[in-house]
């Protein structure tokens, strides 16, 4: 296996040498850096590149697209009956290159050997961003949330049946699937004396509440990791990276997503939080988009932090158990996440779910 893994790479990294070539005839590709990617099969470097006289950028990013093109949940629940013309990523790419949202220029692809070189759009996440200036944190998710309006309204208003997002729908089936490892694993390890035949129930109520909300274009894992930050014309711009799983989703899915996700809270506190949500809704007030009364707004966003949250305590411990470890760090985050919500109004509605939450002693943000 590492044989075969390390002629792949080879063979991958050689393709990459003639793309730049003929992408740019008087550059040649230099250094190829391994870099981390998230939990997926897919992998990346960083190709530096000698560009003589030629127009060429430093560097770009090589892909290598991995076995799947579609993530397991859309394979188990057959969320894609008809077989594919191209990857999602080629596919939602070039859909959102079409409403103006700023993604990495691509440059070459090769679909027999699923490899793609893209623009180098940097390493400087709006993450990593909002840590070192808290002065302009709350500026930072403003833009985020600009490039979020556009894609919620605009994407919503321009999707077809030629962008394989518009297809998939982030329904109760859906929602309902992707709290199976919570119950499976979570429950076991981190809540021993629960029982699941109460909880459960509770969990079916969440995913139906959340299947009824009017869906949008979604990106679905838009946190602050796959905004990368950049200087375009003297102002800071977002480049949009990580969107190849987009699907029809409750709006308050991505936001949930933006302010919530693994360490975020500790970023965003509930103050701000409530600035940012106001922003957005009032974004889409502005922009003529179909919209619900504010309160059931707030309602959809915090059963979206719910869901989202149970969700990834049981996918942090599924990730440890396929051998990475490395977001467990996340796991008291997420709990914590929960714990807030099942503090607040919601308790009622999830009395089992907010007992249980209760008791592992998180300190709601």
């Amino acid at each position: 296996m590492e044989s075969a893994i390390r002629m792949r790479d080879e063979e991958i990294a050689d393709w990459a040498r003639r793309a730049v070539a003929r992408r740019w005839p008087k550059a040649r590709a230099d250094e190829i850096e391994p870099l981390r990617g998230d939990a997926s099969t897919r992998r990346f470097w960083r190709l530096r590149i000698d560009r003589g006289r030629s127009r060429a950028p430093k560097s770009a990013i090589l892909t290598d697209l991995g076995p799947d093109d579609l993530p397991r949940y859309a394979r188990d629940l057959n969320l894609v009956p008809k077989p594919l013309v191209e990857p999602p990523w080629i596919n939602v790419h070039r859909f959102l290159s079409s409403i103006e949202v700023a993604v990495p220029e691509l440059y070459e692809f090769d679909p027999a050997r699923r490899a793609m070189l893209v623009e180098d759009a940097g390493d400087r996440t709006l993450s990593d961003a909002a840590r070192a200036s808290d002065a302009k944190m709350g500026d930072l998710f403003r833009l985020a949330l600009e490039t979020l309006l556009k894609i919620h309204i605009e994407g919503t208003r321009q999707i077809d049946s030629r962008c394989i997002a518009g297809g998939i729908a982030y329904d109760e089936r859906l929602m309902r699937y992707e709290l199976k490892e919570f119950v499976s694993l979570a429950l076991p390890r981190i809540f021993p004396d629960a029982d699941s035949a109460v909880i459960v129930p509770e969990l079916d109520v969440l995913s139906r509440a959340l299947g009824e909300y009017r869906r949008v274009f979604s990106h679905r894992d838009f946190h602050g990791q796959n905004l990368l930050l950049r200087n375009r014309d003297g102002a800071q711009r977002l480049c949009v990276i990580d969107f190849q799983d987009a699907l029809m989703a409750p709006a308050a899915q991505d936001l949930a997503v933006l302010l919530t996700t693994r360490d975020t809270g500790t970023i965003v506190t509930p103050a701000l939080e409530e600035k940012l949500l106001y922003f957005y809704y009032t974004g889409r007030m502005r922009q003529g988009a179909p919209e619900m009364e504010h309160d059931r707004f707030v309602e959809s966003y915090r059963l979206c932090v719910l869901q989202h949250a149970l969700k990834m305590i049981g996918r942090f411990i599924l990730f440890e158990q396929n051998g990475n470890g490395s977001y467990l760090v996340y796991l008291p985050h997420a709990i914590a996440q929960a714990a807030r919500i099942l503090t607040g109004r919601e308790a009622g509605r999830f009395p089992r779910l907010a007992e249980m939450l209760a008791r592992t002693g998180a300190h709601p943000q």
